[in-house]
C-alpha cells in the first residue's frame, strides 16, 4: 500500500487543503473507490477506511492480480467534514456538483477538476454515495441511464437491488455520470447510512466490492454470489409524502417488508402531540427508504417502497 497526495490547495491561515488517495498493486489503472464528498459523510469515510484494511492484508498475501491497480480515497471534502458542514464551508456549493471540475473555476470546481484529472482513466468506479435527503436506505447499487451503464456488470457485486436513476439535469455534474461519459463503468454503492455509522451495512457493501474486484479477476478472493439482484427503476420508486408538518415517528426499518395498509409512520403535532397523519402502506412491497430526522416538513417524501405484487 502507498499513500499518495492525489491533490493539495495551499491555504493562508490553516493546514492546506488535502486529498489522499491509498494505492495497491501496480500496473492498469483497474478500480477506483469513491468515499466522502460531504462533509457528514461519516459512513462514506468508515466504508473506506475499511476497504484500505481489506485491501491492505489482501496484498499482504499477494492476493493483488498482476498488473493490477486499485485506488481508495476515503474523503474529498476534509475541510467540510472537519467543519461539520454538508457542503463546501465558503459559498455552501457541493463539490459532487461540480463534475468534470474546471481548474481555473470556483474552489470546489477545481477540486472536482482535480480529483477526476487523477480517476477518470479507471476502468471501473465505485463511489460511496448519500442520498440527498437524510434517511435510512435498503442497500443498494444505482447507475445513472446515460446509454453507457452496464447492468451485467452491476449485478456482479452481489447486492439486493440495482436501481436504474434517469439523470436530471443537475445530475449531469455528478462523479457518477461523469465517470460513464469518459467510458468507466461506474457504480454508486448506497449503504443504510451517512451521518451514523453503520458497520453491518457497510461490512456488506465492502464484501460487495471485493466480490466484483473477484470476479473481474482483479483480485483472488473466495467471492460469494449474493443475491440475485433485482432491476429496479427509481422513477418507479412509490414515494409516500407527509401531508403536515410535525414530529416523525416511523414503524418500519430499511429493508423490511410490508403488506397492504400496514402501518408505516405517525406524524404528531409538535406542540400538543395530536396524530397529524397514520401513514399506511398503499400495496404490498419493501421500505427502500426511511426518513430518519426528528421532524418532517410537510410534503417530504419520508418513505419510498418498492413494489413487490408477489410478496406473501
Amino acid at each position: 500500500m502507498t499513500e499518495e497526495i492525489l491533490f493539495q490547495i495551499k491555504a493562508l491561515y490553516r493546514d492546506d487543503f488535502r486529498i489522499r488517495g491509498y494505492r495497491f498493486g501496480n500496473g492498469e489503472d483497474s478500480v477506483c473507490i469513491m468515499g466522502s464528498m460531504r462533509g457528514n459523510e461519516y459512513q462514506q469515510i468508515y466504508a473506506c477506511a475499511l476497504m484500505i484494511d481489506k485491501l491492505k492484508r489482501l496484498e499482504e498475501k499477494g492476493r493483488i492480480s498482476k498488473n493490477r491497480s486499485v485506488l481508495v480515497i476515503p474523503c474529498a471534502n476534509p475541510y467540510s467534514v472537519n467543519t461539520k458542514k454538508r457542503f463546501w464551508t465558503v459559498d455552501n456549493t457541493d463539490i459532487n456538483r461540480m463534475f468534470p471540475g474546471y481548474s481555473l473555476g470556483e474552489t470546489t470546481q477545481r477540486i472536482a477538476g482535480g480529483i477526476f484529472d487523477e480517476i477518470k482513466k479507471y476502468k471501473y468506479g465505485v463511489q460511496f454515495a448519500s442520498f440527498y435527503m437524510p434517511g435510512y436506505f435498503v442497500p443498494h447499487i444505482r447507475m445513472m441511464k446515460t446509454g453507457r451503464e452496464n447492468i451485467e456488470l452491476a449485478k456482479q457485486f452481489g447486492l439486493p437491488y440495482v436501481v436504474l436513476h434517469h439523470p436530471r439535469p443537475f445530475d449531469t455534474a455528478t462523479l457518477n455520470y461523469n465517470w460513464q461519459i469518459w467510458n468507466t463503468d461506474a457504480f454508486s454503492i448506497y449503504t443504510t447510512s451517512t451521518g451514523n455509522i453503520d458497520k453491518k451495512s457497510a461490512e456488506q457493501a465492502c464484501d460487495a466490492i471485493l466480490n466484483f474486484m473477484s470476479k473481474q479477476e482483479i483480485i483472488s478472493f473466495r467471492s460469494y454470489e449474493g443475491y440475485i439482484s433485482r432491476v429496479v427503476e427509481s422513477k418507479d420508486f412509490i414515494t409516500i409524502r407527509a401531508e403536515k408538518a410535525g414530529f416523525f415517528e416511523s414503524c418500519v426499518s430499511a429493508g423490511g417488508k410490508v403488506t397492504k395498509d400496514n402501518l408505516l409512520a405517525v406524524i404528531k403535532d409538535p406542540y400538543t402531540l395530536r396524530v397529524h397523519q397514520e401513514i399506511y402502506s398503499p400495496q404490498s412491497g419493501i421500505v427502500a427508504f426511511v426518513h430518519n430526522e426528528t421532524l418532517a416538513y410537510q410534503n417530504t417524501a419520508v418513505i419510498k417502497l418498492i413494489e413487490d405484487e408477489d410478496m406473501l
